[in-house]
């Protein structure tokens, strides 16, 4: 690989590379400090550099496999810090590859909604409706597409039919005729609405 390969594959995954990056520190400095804190005490059983670090790996991976253990006070608080060092790692990971994989659906769903030509009016409730008639066979992206189109329709129709009305007191803008005003509070089934 190229160092051009490496800096484009370090860009494109930064989140990733700094969580292992952070794992590896944690593993070394725990792993040195548990075995600085371990090895000259009697019935200690990270003796050696290589276990402390097996230790540390085990321990981050929240794997535990009670081989190795700290005995020391101070070496079971470097313990605990591994301990939920791992379990934050782990977090971040998963929510890492959650928010990657959402963001590439979105961009997915948006590149098929932006093929498609701006439906407006009757076109787009016929498709709406084809599509809901067939919606037994519809994949997971159709269903996605279908409740966009829905919400694009909504939202064109409101605009169009320029049916709001806004509140007197704060003046925040609504498309339907609430109750109350979401942000100052004002009851409105005693008071008329402004319309804007």
């Amino acid at each position: 690989m190229t160092s051009d390969h490496l800096y484009t594959l370090a860009k494109t995954n930064m989140s990733i590379v700094t969580l292992a990056v952070l794992t590896s520190l944690i593993i070394i400095f725990g792993g040195s400090t548990v075995y600085l804190t371990e090895h000259g005490h009697k019935g200690a059983n990270i003796t050696n550099l290589g276990d402390a670090f097996w230790w540390a790996i085990g321990t981050i991976a929240t794997v535990g496999y009670g081989d190795y253990y700290p005995i020391t006070a101070a070496g079971r608080i470097v313990a605990v810090f591994v301990m939920l060092s791992g379990i934050g790692i782990f977090a971040l990971l998963v929510s890492t590859f959650a928010k990657r994989r959402l963001k590439r659906a979105e961009s997915r769903l948006k590149s098929k909604t932006e093929l498609q030509p701006s439906l407006l009016g009757q076109d787009t409730k016929t498709a709406i409706k084809s599509k809901i008639e067939g919606i037994e066979k519809l994949t997971e992206e159709d269903f996605d597409t279908l409740i966009i189109m829905l919400k694009s329709l909504r939202r064109t129709l409101l605009e169009e039919s320029k049916i709001s009305s806004k509140c007197p007191t704060c003046g925040m803008v609504y498309h339907y005729k609430p109750k109350f005003c979401s942000n100052c509070g004002l009851d409105f089934s005693g008071s008329a609405i402004a319309k804007p």
